[in-house]
Order: C-alpha cells, then sequence, then structure tokens
C-alpha cells in the first residue's frame, strides 16, 4: 500500500520553501482564508500543485489570522458550518478558474483538535462541507471518533496520521504549549511516518510545512515510506 504523504501548504510567505515542500508530497492541503492565505497565494499554491501532479485539498480553520488558527474560538455550530463552507468556496473558485479540483478537506489547527473530541465541532464542519461538496473526502485523526461521526454523515474519511508531532497515551496530539510537541528530526519523523504506516490504522500522514526543517522531514518520510 502507497501512502499518501501530505503537508498543509499556502500558509507562508516563501514560496522557495513551498516549492521544496512539494517535491516530496502526493497532497497539498492549502489554506483558504482563515487562519491564513489569501487569493494570491492560494493561486501560487494551486499552480504548484497542478504542475507536479499532487492532490489538492482545501484547508479551513478557525478565522484567526492573529493566533494563525491554532486557538479554539467561542464559535457556535451555525458560525463553524458558515466559515467552513465560505473558506473552501474560496479555494474552489481559484482552483476550478486554473483547471484543477479540490479532492479533500482537512481542517486546520484547533478547529482540527477541537474536532477530535467534540461532536458537535465535528458535525459542524462536516455539515459545511456538505453544503460544498458531500462526496469529498475528509482527512481526520487516526482512530478518533470524528471519523465515525463523519462516516455517519455519509463522507468517505481519510484516517490521518502525523510525522512531526508527539502524541499523547490516548492517541490525541501533544499540544503545542509543551516544548517536545513537535519531532524536528528527520530521521525520528521518518521512523514515526514507518511506524503509522506499518500498523495500518493511516492512510494520509502530515508533515507541516511551518515545522522546523520541514523539506529534510518530508525528504526522509518519502524515501522511508512504501
Amino acid at each position: 500500500m502507497t501512502i499518501d504523504l501530505n503537508c498543509d501548504m499556502g500558509e507562508l510567505e516563501d514560496a522557495q520553501h513551498e516549492a521544496a515542500l512539494m517535491e516530496s508530497i502526493t497532497s497539498a492541503n492549502i489554506a483558504c482564508g482563515g487562519h491564513a492565505g489569501d487569493e494570491a497565494t492560494m493561486e501560487r499554491t494551486t499552480r504548484l500543485a497542478l504542475e507536479r501532479g499532487i492532490r489538492i485539498g482545501a484547508h479551513p480553520g478557525y478565522p484567526d489570522r492573529t493566533n494563525f488558527g491554532r486557538i479554539e474560538m467561542p464559535m457556535s455550530a451555525a458560525e463553524i458550518e458558515t466559515a467552513v463552507r465560505q473558506q473552501i468556496e474560496r479555494l474552489d473558485a481559484v482552483v476550478r478558474r486554473l483547471g484543477g479540483e479540490i479532492v479533500h478537506v482537512k481542517a486546520h489547527g484547533a478547529l482540527y483538535n477541537v474536532a477530535v473530541r467534540s461532536e458537535t465541532v465535528a458535525r459542524a464542519i462536516a455539515a459545511g462541507i456538505a453544503q460544498w461538496n458531500p462526496k469529498t473526502t475528509v482527512f481526520g485523526l487516526a482512530g478518533s471518533p470524528m471519523l465515525d461521526w463523519w462516516r455517519q454523515m455519509g463522507f468517505t474519511v481519510a484516517a490521518e496520521g502525523f510525522a512531526d508531532r508527539r502524541y499523547e497515551p490516548d492517541g490525541t496530539l501533544r499540544s503545542r504549549k509543551f516544548p517536545d510537541a513537535l519531532i524536528t528530526d528527520p530521521q525520528a519523523a521518518a521512523a514515526q511516518a514507518v511506524r503509522l504506516a506499518r500498523e495500518g490504522v493511516v492512510q494520509t500522514i502530515c508533515v507541516h510545512g511551518d515545522t522546523p526543517g520541514a523539506v529534510e522531514i518530508l525528504k526522509a518520510c518519502r524515501k522511508a515510506l512504501p
């Protein structure tokens, strides 16, 4: 089985860095104006993906650019649903204009992590996605109830693991408030990616584009993964 290697993209101003990230991945999750991104970055990142045959996904998050979408916001389910739909639609307009299509959606940062434990938030995310395209694939944390909730709503899901993040014993991601939350050594990250793949519970593995050394981490993972 070939493991999909994904990266959160369109979040940085460094175009060369993002182009280098693209050399090792098979899926790009493109920020669409919530936590990061604008028309220019969406177009730039989409073009990079299309040139390389990389699958394009939407990466909506809390509309909080100050905190990069990594802090939970007090939003109602209806507000989350609307924000997710509007962000995806904004990226979709760019991608379609350039001749591509969005094939998956992955929530960003705190929105993703809150959805791991909150059925209300998880279903609000999915409801926003469904208004755009109920047939798309949704990425979510492997082994978490968010995947079951989305399956119940009729979605195809992809169980996701993380090469560059440490886990808690319950399978959730260690909070970024802890200094050891990130794995920045390429070989250690690659070893974790291989372990996740061999356990057979993930279909896609993420490396964050803003993790220190992300380019080398992705290279090591791509070399090590099947």
